[in-house]
């Protein structure tokens, strides 16, 4: 509660020099080498104390005050209502904001610009909701402390529990003399010099980066970190075990939805796992090893390194067997922003100069719902959304498919398939015949990039929102009399075969570096895709699947409640290898 700031440093604006006066050329070059943020005018922090400041001074830490914290989705709504927030931050960023009224340029040009001062931290306890990063602003002083890679001063965050209130400390890295400048390193822990150049971008801009856009698959050792990263241990070889023609299975799972809706005579359930001869479990199954060893002849719903296909980034690379370095067609152009970076920034500037499309939508590796999900066509927060959580930044379907709602206009869509992963290798795969649909709640255009209801498709976890369900019977119907030339026959046969490739790219390889083929596992994956408008090779309009994410143990409530048989097929399908009478198309 000592503000005392003001007695240690002093905020200096510093004058622009005009080009007549005589400047020492060396003073020239300090100036170009000075990030500023914001285009306003150009401040720096200094020390004023008389006696300077002493680092082994146990009264040389500062706690500076976060002016404005916020969750990245809320920060437009925040600035047009909190009266006054819009004022300072314009302030403080150098922009010109003269009325008393927010103004939607002015609240634009402060979103646009926040990246250059925005921090982050998140909260590792809670719901998933309460995980999701916070970004704040630090106040004047803490906002005009400029970077160097040599700095004089270390800043970090501090969650203070007694007040739930977060603070900033600061303090010095050396001894400081009067008059010396107070600096903190912007790449805080990155020691690589071309990641450091990419990460300070947002204030030193580099017009081009002199690198390869090209992204290779990564080499076998990722693929082994992953392994070992997930604590997966890989099952030992058995032969596929053969069980008697009529035998009853024991089901042992912790998932309401099979216990409710499995009523297929062969399968009975036991709450003791040692006596199941399936284990169908919510969670992840880890030690693979222990099972195959043990108990071989045990099925389990999980396939050793299913991960490659439900996490985003390997998801990414192991679609790169499909398609090349720049991906299969059916995936959007994805890079991993942990290990991409200075290739997605030097795509992004070349999209930039041959004036194309340039709307990207960053994704963390592993949340669902589209929480911390952003879209944006602003480089600067692409690459500092990459401080928060790992994230992947995929192109944004700039010219989606759309589909007709009476009440609405053209909104986006997107669809989600079933898929049933029987064996591996051999692979066989299925998919259920009923599909699922979701769809925006307003008309689509590429812009108001933070509407949720325009550009997301997930609306049954959002309050207070309504969620339009058309079942896929009705759909197909109204999907052709929109796009009388697009028979739905047509456009499945495309989506399967998006669907054989990918499967057959993720176990083209041994365990760890593709799905392991444990002759006794199986598996259920859920795929959410859109369609969008492409060129095919002689020049035809196409509808082009695009395959968003592969999920594991998907939320199944709705296929029962429509199907009440969902599980009851599924489980023929799986385990019994019967699909007579069940509604499942073979795929591969």
């Amino acid at each position: 509660q000592v503000f005392d700031a003001g007695d240690y440093f002093g905020i200096m604006q510093v004058e622009e020099v005009d080009e007549e006066e005589e400047v020492d050329e060396e003073m020239e070059e300090q100036f170009k080498k000075k990030p500023n943020p914001g285009n306003g005018p150009c401040f720096k922090v200094i020390v004023t104390n008389e006696n300077g400041l002493q680092a082994s001074n146990p009264d040389s830490v500062f706690l500076i005050d976060h002016a404005w914290t916020f969750r990245v989705e809320r920060a437009r709504q925040q600035l047009r209502r909190v009266p006054g927030l819009l004022h300072r931050m314009a302030n403080l960023m150098g922009i010109a904001f003269h009325g008393e009224v927010p103004d939607e340029g002015s609240i634009e040009q402060v979103l646009q610009e926040m990246w250059k001062y925005n921090q982050t931290y998140q909260l590792s306890q809670g719901t998933a909701e309460e995980k999701v990063p916070v970004w704040y602003i630090m106040d004047e002083f803490g906002s005009r402390i400029q970077h160097s890679d040599q700095p004089s001063f270390a800043a970090a965050p501090l969650f203070y529990m007694p007040q739930q209130i977060a603070y900033t400390v600061l303090w010095p890295l050396r001894d400081l003399e009067t008059g010396d400048e107070v600096t903190r390193d912007y790449a805080y822990g990155e020691t690589d010099r071309l990641i450091r150049k990419c990460v300070l971008l947002p204030w030193v801009p580099t017009e081009a980066l002199d690198v390869s856009c090209f992204t290779p698959e990564p080499p076998d050792e990722h693929y082994q970190a992953i392994l070992a990263e997930n604590k997966e241990k890989l099952p030992a070889v058995i032969n596929p075990p053969v069980y008697a023609k009529d035998k009853v299975f024991k089901v042992f799972t912790d998932i309401q939805q099979v216990l409710n809706n499995l009523t297929h005579p062969r399968f009975v359930f036991t709450d003791k796992e040692g006596e199941a001869d399936i284990l169908y479990n919510f969670s992840h199954f880890k030690d693979y090893r222990k099972l195959s060893e043990e108990r071989p002849e045990v099925m389990v719903n999980q396939f050793p390194c299913e991960n490659l296909l439900t996490v985003k980034d390997c998801l990414a690379s192991i679609a790169r067997r499909a398609g090349g370095p720049d991906g299969p067609r059916w995936l959007p152009r994805t890079f991993n922003l942990q290990t991409e970076l200075p290739q997605f920034i030097s795509y992004f500037q070349q999209r930039d100069r041959r004036g194309e499309d340039n709307h990207w939508i960053c994704k963390p590796w592993n949340l669902a719902r589209s929480l911390d999900t952003h879209i944006t066509n602003n480089l600067n927060s692409i690459i500092r959304h990459r401080e928060s959580s790992p994230k992947v930044v995929c192109k944004y379907i700039e010219e989606p498919v759309l589909f007709e709602r009476e009440d609405v206009g053209l909104v986006k869509f997107d669809v989600r398939y079933v898929v049933l992963l029987r064996s591996a290798r051999p692979l066989r795969l299925y998919s259920y015949d009923v599909f699922w649909l979701r769809f925006s709640n307003r008309a689509f255009s590429l812009d108001d990039l933070d509407d949720y209801e325009k550009h997301f498709t997930v609306m049954n976890y959002a309050p207070g929102v309504t969620l339009k369900q058309v079942h896929c019977e009705d759909f197909i119907p109204l999907f052709e009399k929109q796009y009388p030339e697009y028979p739905w026959t047509t456009v499945q046969a495309s989506i399967f075969k998006a669907f054989a490739e990918l499967f057959q790219a993720a176990s083209s390889k041994p365990a760890p570096l593709g799905i392991c083929d444990y002759p006794s596992s199986r598996a259920i994956y859920a795929i959410d895709l859109m369609l969008k408008w492409d060129t095919s090779r002689d020049g035809k309009r196409i509808m082009q699947p695009q395959i968003l994410e592969v999920n594991f143990n998907p939320d199944c409530d709705r296929a029962c409640q429509y199907h009440p048989t969902f599980f009851n097929d599924v489980f023929s399908t799986l385990f019994l290898d019967e699909t007579d009478n069940c509604h499942v198309t073979r795929i591969v």
